[in-house]
């Protein structure tokens, strides 16, 4: 399936972009060029040699806030998108395989979920439990968990009407065996665009959480406290908003292309075009103009 996602200019640009952010969140508080905490007289101040994006209202400089902060970022998205798979996807592919009352209950626990106000439900767990992302970020994955539920459930549906899952099941193999077998192959296109999607939802979550100040200790640097930061001194620096704002959007647009490419390249539609690509050079072939002086 890599192959395929990389055959596509999309899936190329996706996986490109989505690369550059995880080296971000790796290497980033490593070369950053100054320390994101440290504080100067140089405050609000323009682009220069030492600090090539300037520096924010307490004279610290932007870009090492940038890259300490890719790291938080990053990483919490991917925990909301890691959260929400292993807590939607396993009951909904249970939900097939344990009977009516764990159908019943799932059911019944996803649409109350469905029915929650995230990011409120998440500020208030955060007042419970205190002011930290990561509680944050297991609270938004649970209340994001439906999407991976419906998926994996609609997907097993189909996989469970099929013959050779019947046959294993008549003949006395175990769900474990049948999931591992026969479901989790067919199911697993489906869950990798829901998570790819997942990820850019992820991604916005965080950045909105950090943006009201939620989740985070300051002076702690993340992408969305550094674009809030910055709208309090547009009238100094109009410009600063718009390099966090640009690797949010960049970041949630790769997430989403990744989920085009995934599902343009898995199931009928993937082997659709890899027939396509293979026609094509057959069909050229044929249109070819006869040699000079011959006939085909």
């Amino acid at each position: 399936m890599v192959r395929r996602i990389l055959g596509l200019t999309t899936g190329r640009i996706a996986v490109g972009i989505l690369t550059v952010m995880a080296l971000l969140a790796v290497l980033g508080p490593l070369v950053a060029p100054q320390d994101p905490l440290a504080t100067s007289d140089h405050t609000l101040a323009g682009f220069s040699g030492s600090h090539w994006l300037g520096t924010d209202y307490l004279g610290r400089d932007v870009l090492s806030r940038l890259l300490d902060g890719s790291r938080v970022s990053v990483l919490s998205s991917l925990e909301v998108a890691v959260t929400a798979l292993v807590v939607g996807a396993v009951p909904g592919i249970l939900s097939v395989y344990l009977g009516r009352a764990f159908e019943w209950v799932t059911l019944r626990l996803v649409d109350t979920l469905v029915a929650l106000p995230f990011l409120l439900f998440a500020v208030a767990v955060i007042a419970l439990l205190g002011n930290g992302l990561t509680q944050a970020m297991l609270v938004t994955g649970v209340l994001v968990s439906p999407l991976f539920y419906r998926v994996s459930r609609a997907a097993t549906l189909s996989v469970a009407r099929s013959q050779y899952v019947e046959a294993a099941v008549i003949s006395g193999a175990s769900i474990g065996w049948i999931v591992r077998r026969h479901v989790w192959a067919k199911v697993l296109p489906a869950i990798a665009v829901a998570f790819a999607q997942t990820v850019g939802v992820g991604f916005v979550i965080v950045s909105s959480l950090t943006f009201l100040g939620i989740g985070v200790q300051p002076p702690e640097p993340t992408w969305g406290g550094l674009l809030a930061s910055d709208l309090g001194y547009l009238g100094q620096r109009p410009w600063a908003p718009t390099v966090p704002a640009l690797l949010i959007t960049a970041t949630v647009w790769a997430g989403n292309l990744l989920a085009d490419a995934i599902r343009d390249v898995s199931g009928e539609a993937g082997r659709a075009l890899i027939d396509a690509r293979r026609a094509r050079p057959n069909r050229l072939d044929k249109t070819d103009p006869a040699p000079a002086g011959g006939t085909r």
